[in-house]
């Protein structure tokens, strides 16, 4: 099962700035409210996703905001990991705080400040050997992992430390193909929603 699968709906981004939005099951209205949000629909490898082209930091925000908070009137498993979306007036200069890299089944984060250390050795991390990252433990499977990077990028943002996620996908073409037996009913815990960061 790859991270994608897991929540009723996933938000994320690609390498090259698209966001996209994968439906692990049908829910009312999705397509409608995705496309009068400027998603354009598409099956890709036996997934329901919808794209949004690069666009402009402020305006792939908004749109993706009337989406999810469209969405989260039907479901609340739904995880937001898109960097193309985080904007906000009051986003400091420079780059972030935390930034995640997922790949292969393993989670390695940066941090730029003692509070974002910090705060990843609250939620397991341990530093690799030279010091320069930090990895999750091993053994993980993929809800711990997807749990890995959404607990500590939601509790960062109580924090007000900024954080980004690459999710490994260069492109729309390279999002993986659908492990998610859609007739078969979701087991483990739930995932808990990544923090909302839409100021309306």
């Amino acid at each position: 099962m790859s991270l994608l699968d897991i929540p009723d709906v996933f938000i994320g981004s690609t390498d090259d700035g698209h966001t996209f939005v994968i439906l692990n099951r049908p829910i009312r209205d999705a397509d409608r409210l995705l496309t009068d949000a400027g998603f354009l629909p598409r099956e890709h490898h036996g997934r329901r996703l919808h794209l949004l082209p690069p666009g402009i930091a402020q305006d792939v925000h908004e749109r993706a905001g009337v989406a999810m908070y469209g969405l989260l009137a039907h479901t609340h498993d739904l995880v937001d990991l898109s960097w193309t979306t985080r904007w906000s007036p009051d986003q400091p200069a420079g780059g972030p705080n935390l930034h995640f890299q997922v790949r292969d089944g393993t989670v390695a984060v940066t941090a730029s400040t003692t509070a974002a250390r910090l705060l990843l050795e609250q939620h397991g991390f341990v530093p690799t050997a030279d010091g320069a990252a930090y990895r999750t433990r091993d053994g993980l499977d993929e809800r711990q992992l997807l749990s890995a990077v959404t607990a500590p990028e939601a509790h960062a943002y109580t924090h007000g430390l900024s954080a980004r996620v690459h999710l490994g996908i260069p492109t729309p073409a390279d999002i993986p193909a659908s492990t998610r037996r859609r007739s078969a009913p979701a087991t483990g815990p739930r995932i808990t929603p990544s923090a909302p960061r839409r100021t309306r």
